[in-house]
């Protein structure tokens, strides 16, 4: 896990600027930082920067940029097969010069052409320039888990693995993306992953998922994609087979990601997600786990006695991290500052608290349940688009609205899922994920909407759901904001879920196996059975790592209200009253937390980010950020 950084471009970056951005990446790789400088047959230079977080191979042999032949390469991530595939390597000759994973991607890459990539499992972000023809080729993991940002002007093509990076070399920051702030203000984290590649800055994209980017010798730019995501279902498979399956696939991804040269700690909550990583680390691999688990005394979201028990049973080390109200919004400022952009919600404040702990135990990597819920299901309208696919086999859909109305429908917050029959009458309705989204429209100065949309990966209406929030959704806000706030206390985030034939299997699995008397994941349970204690696998409750606002903000200190009303540009995007009336409400509806959140995050964004913004009317002048 590391930084990158670098460009194509007419001019040398000058020293000066390498070395600031270089010291911008030191969180994502405290221990080395180098670059190397070519010039191609056209002209053009290309610069690549690295900053290493010592993950595999600790010696200083696999720093990067690393070369094999007439390729260098700068490598954020983990290829997690790297030993299979440096023996493929030495049987055609090849002798490794380290024991990294980076050698046998470059050389794999050098040895058997891009075609490779679809033997590599893993997460990376990397880009490789080749002296022979002058060409960079930027790279992005199949699920996007390692970050990449680009940004093309007549200057040349730069790219970094956060936007400051970029900033670094351009010696000045972007504009904000007055629309996408406006996005996330009315329609929420959901819709931020909506345009590909768009981000909060104007002129500054993200690399998509799967893909390979070329700039070629003259600068000219062409993309191709690697692998694109399949729902095959194959209703003949069984239900054991299907448990059976998903069991061995699981396993095998987590022992794959036990590879590291240096200890694992565990994200742990009290849901089936975290606990079977964590199970199976101790249980099947007799791994000396150690789980980090934020206690929440909301009774929402508290789980403290399922979380207990595990332990108990388990035992295993665990660490409790108390939700600390003291110096919210100093500590949120300074995260929006490292994220450059807004927080996408309070939960990953509580995760950054979590992330601090396990950096001061003295861990480098960090393990989550990531993507779970989109293999498996785990969304309460999951259980209705479930109800909508099989309602035509009467017998199991009594039996499954029975089970819904007995386990899902007390705990459900959202007024439109509390209707069994919501999607089997309407299957296309989606109302309930930008919700209210048409009143946060009229708290701006400037009405914004933008309808819901959602890619079409199948007819299948659960899979085409559970596809949309992998990809556009909920996943991509999760991987950003886990890569961020681990990558601030210079600790590599796992995603054990996120395995190209797990994730294969699951989406050919029968959509009649996925649910059963009302518990979502039942698959991923029975699977675990006998490996993840049963107080874990028999609990309905679906809650992770979650917070309400009022967890940190009091509302009621004076100090804290003058914060939040402040002199800011973001009342040129909000009316200030709307946030006054917000303010003066001794309760708020989920829905009006997350919007509030939304607020202060967008708030700090722009004090800290808006140089060059143009939004609402010129009444307070945007800050700017070097």
């Amino acid at each position: 896990m590391c930084g990158i950084a670098g460009y194509l471009a007419v001019q040398e970056v000058e020293p000066k600027r390498i070395g600031a951005t270089l010291e911008a990446m030191r969180r994502r790789g405290p221990d080395h930082q180098s670059h190397r400088h070519w010039m191609n047959m056209t002209g053009l230079h290309c610069g690549l920067l690295h900053a290493r977080l010592s993950i595999i191979d600790l010696d200083p042999r696999s720093n990067q940029p690393y070369t094999v032949g007439s390729k260098s390469i700068v490598f954020n991530g983990e290829l997690y097969n790297y030993r299979e595939l440096r023996e493929e390597l030495q049987k055609v000759g090849y002798i490794p010069r380290t024991n990294s994973d980076t050698e046998v991607l470059l050389a794999a890459i050098d040895q058997f052409g891009w075609a490779v990539l679809d033997r590599c499992e893993g997460m990376w972000a990397f880009a490789l320039y080749d002296n022979v023809d002058g060409s960079l080729t930027l790279c992005r993991d199949r699920f996007g888990e390692k970050p990449l940002y680009i940004h093309q002007s007549q200057e040349g093509f730069f790219f970094g693995s956060e936007p400051k990076n970029i900033f670094g070399l351009l010696g000045h920051a972007l504009p904000v993306n007055e629309e996408h702030l406006q996005r996330y203000l009315v329609n929420g984290y959901k819709s931020i992953y909506k345009q590909l590649g768009v981000t909060f800055f104007r002129e500054l994209k993200e690399v998509t998922p799967a893909t390979l980017l070329r700039v070629d010798g003259t600068g000219s730019v062409s993309t191709e994609k690697y692998w694109t995501p399949r729902c095959d279902i194959d209703d003949e498979i069984s239900y054991d087979a299907a448990v059976e399956g998903a069991r061995e696939r699981l396993i095998r991804s987590v022992d794959l990601r036990l590879r590291a040269d240096v200890p694992i700690a565990f994200c742990m909550s009290g849901g089936v997600d975290s606990n079977s990583l964590i199970s199976i680390a101790k249980n099947v691999f007799d791994y000396d786990v150690h789980g980090f688990t934020i206690v929440n005394h909301d009774s929402r979201y508290e789980e403290q006695d399922v979380i207990e028990k595990s332990v108990e049973e388990l035992g295993i080390r665990h660490t409790q991290i108390p939700v600390d109200t003291r110096d919210f919004l100093s500590k949120l400022r300074e995260l929006v500052r490292y994220h450059d952009a807004p927080v996408y919600t309070i939960t990953y404040f509580a995760h950054w608290l979590l992330m601090q702990s396990i950096a001061d135990h003295g861990y480098r990597i960090s393990v989550s349940g990531t993507a779970a819920d989109e293999l498996f299901t785990g969304y309460f309208d999951h259980h209705l688009f479930y109800l909508a696919e099989i309602h035509k086999d009467r017998s199991l859909y009594e039996r499954a609205v029975a089970s819904w109305e007995r386990e899902v429908k007390p705990i459900v917050r959202n007024p439109f899922l509390q209707n069994p029959q919501a999607f089997v009458n309407q299957p296309g309705f989606r109302d309930h994920i930008y919700l209210n989204a048409e009143k946060f429209s009229k708290r701006l100065h400037s009405e914004w909407t933008e309808s819901f949309t959602e890619k079409q990966f199948t007819d299948r209406v659960l899979r085409n759901r559970m596809l949309n929030e992998l990809f556009h959704e909920a996943t991509p806000v999760i991987l950003h904001e886990d890569d961020a706030n681990a990558m601030y206390y210079s600790i590599e985030n796992r995603s054990p879920f996120l395995d190209r034939d797990l994730f294969e299997y699951c989406y050919k699995l029968p959509t009649k196996h996925l649910i059963r008397d009302g518990y979502a994941k039942i698959v991923l349970r029975d699977a675990m059975r006998g490996i993840v204690p049963d107080c874990v696998l028999n609990n309905p409750r679906k809650v992770g790592f979650n917070a309400p606002i009022f967890s940190f903000l009091d509302i009621h200190d004076p100090d804290v209200k003058a914060q939040l009303l402040d002199v800011s540009p973001i009342f040129d995007v909000v009316h200030r009253e709307s946030i006054e009336l917000i303010l003066g409400q001794s309760d708020l509806p989920n829905s009006e937390s997350k919007f509030l959140f939304n607020f202060l995050a967008a708030k700090m964004f722009l004090e800290e980010h808006g140089n060059g913004c143009s939004l609402g009317s010129p009444s307070t002048a945007c800050k700017g950020v070097a």
